[in-house]
């Protein structure tokens, strides 16, 4: 990917079809994750500010700068009903991005929750507003509004790429990135496998072992695994 350009916001972004993402939203992030090949998981040091946190929505992108908040209020005028907005970093920061105002400002517009690979404050007035936040780190400390990002550009985001209109899905497992033009083969495909699983539970509270569910006994046998009395 190349590097992204500093000092551009675009105004006109494709986003995924709104049925997908509400297929989307049905899911956890573990599902998700299982149904996409394995791919799009962001690192787990991203955490909800509060137990119970979850969202699902179109990326509206904002790449920041260290300590430096300004993007994040050009962004909100990016927001349209349903988007979640996926902050990134030129480098990395903990400081306090993001509190209560902002995200006042974000719903105003329709917003669904943040994603942001640096620190965010309020906690308490964000959980009892139940505005979800994914985020590396609480702290107190504020920032300053003194220099350019960009808006709605593709950004790296705890190692996943994020482009504009993609879907985002989090929730206490983790966040999870799903390219827009995959969106409805995902969801299907999480459909699928959800439904394999509520079989494979059946079983397993019937008493079955996943040892012959699944057909492990020849091949741990085969490594030489051995019971003894």
């Amino acid at each position: 990917m190349e590097h992204a350009r500093i000092g551009v916001v675009h105004t006109s972004i494709s986003r995924a079809e709104p049925a997908d993402v509400a297929a989307l939203s049905a899911f956890g992030v573990a599902t998700v994750h299982e149904a996409m090949g394995r791919v799009g998981l962001m690192r787990p040091y991203l955490r909800p500010v509060y137990s119970g946190a979850r969202l699902c929505g179109p990326a509206v992108t904002v790449l920041l700068q260290p300590g430096d908040n300004w993007m994040l209020h050009v962004a909100a005028e990016q927001i349209r009903e349903g988007d979640v907005v996926v902050a990134a970093c030129t480098t990395e920061s903990e400081d306090g991005f993001f509190g209560e105002l902002l995200a006042t400002s974000f719903r105003a517009r329709g917003g669904r929750g943040l994603v942001i690979d640096g620190g965010v404050r309020d906690v308490a007035e964000l959980e009892e507003m139940d505005f979800p936040v994914f985020s590396r780190a609480v702290n107190a400390r504020g920032t300053v509004k003194a220099t350019l990002g960009s808006v709605n550009v593709p950004v790296v985001c705890a190692n996943a790429l994020v482009r504009p209109g993609d879907v985002v899905v989090a929730d206490r497992d983790g966040v999870v990135v799903v390219p827009r033009e995959r969106a409805a083969e995902v969801a299907a495909a999480a459909a699928r496998r959800e439904a394999g699983e509520e079989s494979k539970r059946a079983r397993f509270r019937a008493g079955e072992l996943g040892l012959d569910m699944y057909g492990m006994r020849g091949p741990l046998a085969e490594l030489g695994l051995r019971y003894e009395d």
